[in-house]
């Protein structure tokens, strides 16, 4: 037999809507099979460590720890002169009582763009990001109990989870990419997260808050926005196009915003877990942000 008579194999041929039956195969795992995946994780994450820290013995006394190591004294931490909480000091938003200012002042720049973008299924969900949050943190507040199972100080069962002050960074940061230009977005996000650095360190390095409830709320801020890009009708925005190296920049920045804004006179160990729980939160937002979407439009 020639090469001109060999059988040729059949063509393959597409189908009506121009995928290969390869294009079509879903039998490895797939994001869109499951777009509650993410949401889901975030809310595990923000219940175990409420869990761990909050209702054990040994979780409360690790933390109560570092009120021990000078973390009660405000004026030791570098950042004190910009807290707000030095007398006559102009605090960096959202700090002391420019908390309600600073996020009155997001939600509007959040329907302004909207606006001016016509992006109306964006923008509400960037609302529903933003209020989720900060509502979720007021009810949580006042519903969570938090049990003294260690006999600790009266002044140590004040705070309360999760810190309202690192909740409305990360939740104006992740509105941000909902409602910013593609463009504009991997910006926004990099502006944001360095900000949230320096409010987690601050929320931590200040004894405002431990840092389980500066964590929780990271993880609040983040479940609350991967529910709303699974439940908007719209598509969710693409992961946002960056320069390569933009990932590793703000990481680096974010790390040593947090070692900035954590330093201690009094503590090393209190400066350092401090940081660490920042960039973790700084960490958590920019996943959340520059992955995936969460949500896709059924076909």
């Amino acid at each position: 037999m020639t090469q001109h008579d060999a059988p040729s194999l059949p063509a393959h041929r597409p189908g009506a809507s121009g995928q290969t039956p390869a294009d079509l195969d879903t039998s490895g795992p797939s994001r869109t099979r499951r777009p509650w995946m993410p949401a889901l994780l975030y809310s595990l994450g923000f219940l175990a460590v409420y869990l761990l820290a909050i209702c054990t013995p040994w979780g409360q006394r690790v933390e109560n720890a570092l009120f021990d190591l000078g973390t009660d004294n405000r004026e030791e931490a570098w950042i004190y002169p910009l807290s707000g909480a030095a007398y006559g000091s102009t605090p960096l938003p959202p700090m002391e009582l420019s908390a309600k200012p600073t996020l009155m002042v997001g939600l509007a720049v959040i329907v302004v763009i909207t606006l001016v973008r016509r992006c109306w299924w964006q923008g509400g969900a960037a609302l529903g990001v933003v209020i989720l949050t900060t509502g979720g943190k007021v009810v949580l507040n006042s519903t969570l109990p938090r049990p003294d199972l260690v006999g600790a100080p009266e002044n140590l069962l004040d705070q309360g989870f999760p810190s309202g002050h690192t909740a409305i960074p990360a939740a104006l940061t992740l509105a941000a990419v909902l409602v910013a230009s593609p463009r504009v977005r991997p910006y926004a996000v990099t502006a944001g997260v360095l900000w949230l650095a320096c409010i987690a360190a601050y929320s931590a390095t200040m004894g405002g808050h431990r840092p389980s409830e500066v964590l929780g709320a990271a993880l609040l801020a983040c479940a609350c926005y991967r529910l709303a890009t699974w439940l908007s009708p719209a598509p969710a925005p693409d992961a946002p196009r960056s320069p390569r190296a933009l990932p590793a920049i703000t990481l680096t920045l974010a790390s040593a915003v947090a070692l900035a804004s954590a330093a201690r006179n009094d503590t090393l160990t209190g400066s350092l877990v401090s940081a660490a729980t920042a960039f973790i939160c700084a960490a958590l937002v920019w996943h959340a942000a520059v992955g995936r979407p969460a949500h896709n439009a059924p076909a």
